[in-house]
């Protein structure tokens, strides 16, 4: 940790923050199991991996939920955000090709250039993240109940509509956060705009991703 001020903290790695929401959504899972909560969020039986050379997002919210699929629940934490500007933008997902062993990559690219790519309203449900981040006007520790950040459903702050949380629980706030060479490992992204300038697309046999999973580590 560099610095920690009332309302303006930096650390390098976004990881140290992140702890308590991994245990909030280890908390989750436990709920589910006990019947106490459904999972009610649907994903894909696919991963995907998301870099950004640089994000900056305004009114930022941070806490556990769940998603499901055909294997089951899987606890995820959920960076929710107003508004966010996105450079160097790189999606890519690996996709197995049944009977064959041979995998098809999709690679998306985008705010290459002079312009970046802009979201609203933007949430991103990730098991993996690493970044160096700058959070200005933080508050950590609030419960996910009484966060004022985020866009929530649309209408006010807070959770995304559809996300499994167990009340009362951690959550996190900022009213700017700057994330720099970040690589996460996702389940699920959800925007209410998306402007993609200079997308380009592409898909190829072979496993092509935007990084290595050792990355991560």
């Amino acid at each position: 940790m560099e610095s920690q001020t009332r309302g303006g903290t930096r650390w390098r790695r976004f990881a140290v923050v992140m702890v308590p929401s991994v245990a909030a959504t280890a908390a989750i899972g436990v709920a589910v199991a006990q019947g106490a909560l459904a999972a009610s969020f649907s994903v894909s039986g696919q991963q995907f991996k998301v870099q950004a050379g640089e994000m900056v997002g305004y009114d930022f919210v941070q806490y556990g939920a769940l998603d499901k699929n055909s294997e089951g629940p899987h606890p995820v934490a959920v960076v929710g955000l107003n508004k966010a500007t996105i450079s160097n933008l790189c999606q890519s997902v690996v996709i197995p090709i049944p009977g064959t062993g041979k995998d098809v990559s999709m690679v998306l690219r985008a705010g290459q250039g002079k312009d970046k790519v802009e979201a609203s309203k933007l949430y991103i449900d990730a098991d993996v993240l690493k970044a160096d981040a700058e959070f200005e006007q933080v508050d950590i520790g609030v419960s996910v109940n009484d966060t004022t950040k985020g866009a929530g459903k649309g209408k006010g702050p807070g959770p995304a509509p559809g996300d499994t949380i167990v009340p009362g629980s951690f959550a996190q706030q900022a009213e700017k956060v700057t994330f720099r060479d970040a690589k996460q490992r996702a389940w699920a992204t959800s925007a209410g705009t998306f402007n993609l300038k200079g997308l380009k697309m592409g898909v190829s046999f072979g496993k092509n991703e935007c990084f290595k999973d050792s990355e991560l580590e």
